[in-house]
């Protein structure tokens, strides 16, 4: 039988929608501030030529530079304010995460609730200034060494590229916060969201164009279609699979009532790790490829090589980056999830898994179930990510149908609608009590 949730949300429709003023204008919020950083894409950078940028920019979009290019919806190509997108505050994050697994200091304020994380969060902060100014004084001196990219190199250009791009990046990373605390989903992965989307129409639009002229078959666009709408499928059914253990709470008495015992479950993701294993895969197998392009082939023979036999659709590249992908699910799923604080925090409340005892022997079986459960994730991001690379080693397609690209804009698709689903819900649940408020003062 359906729970009293279940059964509200299926009666949900658009005139409930339409009465929900407070998720109207957190819905508009959320499209203002994703305008405001489209448009943050098209200011450049001032000293720039835009014709030797545009130049230099196409001989890179293989490596790294194009990856970040897709991230940051454009503003890579143009040199924007913008350019550095919100990745040095999504890699300052990760490096935290790290710290915290590893450095006693930070777990204990991780487990001192929201006074521990707003400490945590003040550290990301700053890492992210440190990683912005780190990365935008390389591309300013990366910029100088173009072909009269720079009008003026220098000191002057120098300082204010580093004070340009780092002040983008923090502006985002506030944007995003508000967007997560004003708004509607979260602000960090929408902004990602936001740029991948803009590029979408540029990609399906260049698709097309090699089908006119020949380049492409009208069977080839067919089947990119099909397993694009496939993959989607799929992805959305593995991201809501979850592994749920079975919680039983035994019978309590509070005052001079007893209250009987309870059954919960705790739910495990498929896929704890989320898109951030193909992120990093992607980004260590494409730094020879960037580092190539940048030398201008100058480099030694082996390196030569090395960069060959990791190209798009090569073999070697393709075990490797699987090989990589299953690496980093295990690795950042251990970081994320700790079955023993999972395991103590059960033992506090009173809560067990029947036929497990409490404490080590719990902590050991709900690793056990983790790690099988990870393993059929890893192969689906395997799966997920593989044969779209196929797809654009055989046929050439752009790279914005790429699995990164699908699991992220699937992933916050998914996560925002479940979002507006709960606001919805809050209001229908606000409609009713208001109306038991009402019949019983006529009563």
């Amino acid at each position: 039988m359906a729970s009293a949730a279940e059964q509200l949300a299926a009666n949900l429709n658009f005139g409930a929608f339409a009465k929900a003023e407070a998720l109207k204008k957190r819905i508009w919020f959320t499209l203002g501030a994703l305008l405001v950083y489209r448009l943050g894409t098209y200011i450049p950078l001032p000293g720039i030529n835009p014709d030797a940028l545009a130049s230099a920019f196409s001989q890179q979009q293989s490596g790294i530079v194009g990856l970040f290019n897709m991230f940051s919806g454009g503003a890579v190509g143009r040199m924007a304010i913008f350019a550095l997108g919100i990745m040095p505050y999504i890699s300052a994050s990760i490096i935290v995460q790290l710290l915290t697994s590893i450095i006693p200091s930070l777990e204990a304020l991780k487990k001192e609730g929201e006074a521990g994380r707003k400490i945590i969060n003040q550290y990301t902060r700053y890492g992210t200034v440190l990683l912005a100014v780190l990365q935008a004084y390389g591309i300013a001196v990366g910029l100088e060494g173009g072909t009269n990219i720079v009008h003026d190199p220098g000191l002057f250009f120098r300082i204010s590229t580093v004070i340009t791009l780092t002040g983008g990046t923090l502006f985002l990373m506030w944007l995003g916060e508000q967007i997560t605390s004003r708004g509607i989903g979260n602000g960090i992965s929408l902004i990602i969201f936001a740029g991948i989307v803009a590029g979408l129409p540029h990609a399906l639009a260049g698709m097309l164009e090699l089908g006119r002229q020949g380049a492409l078959s009208g069977w080839v666009i067919l089947m990119v279609v099909v397993v694009a709408v496939a993959a989607i499928a799929f992805i959305v059914y593995m991201e809501r699979a979850q592994r749920r253990l079975i919680i039983q709470y035994p019978k309590r008495q509070i005052g001079n009532r007893m209250f009987q015992g309870e059954s919960s479950h705790l739910p495990l993701k498929l896929n704890t790790a989320g898109v951030i294993p193909p992120i990093f895969a992607s980004s260590l197998l494409l730094l020879p490829a960037t580092i190539a392009n940048f030398s201008a082939g100058t480099g030694p023979a082996w390196f030569q090589t090395i960069v060959a036999v990791l190209g798009h659709g090569q073999p070697l590249y393709m075990v490797l980056y699987a090989a990589m992908i299953v690496f980093f699910c295990f690795f950042y799923t251990a970081i994320v999830f700790n079955p023993t604080d999972t395991a103590d925090n059960l033992k506090k409340h009173g809560g067990f898994i029947p036929g497990i005892r409490p404490g080590q022997r719990t902590a050991e079986y709900i690793d056990h179930v983790l790690t099988r459960i990870t393993v059929v994730g890893a192969v689906y991001l395997v799966v997920v990510c593989l044969l779209p690379e196929f797809l654009i080693s055989a046929t050439g397609v752009p790279f914005y149908f790429g699995g990164t690209s699908l699991l992220i804009v699937v992933n916050v698709t998914m996560d925002t609608v479940s979002q507006i689903q709960g606001h919805l819900l809050a209001h229908q649940y606000e409609g009713l009590v208001k109306k038991a408020k009402l019949r019983g003062k006529k009563r």
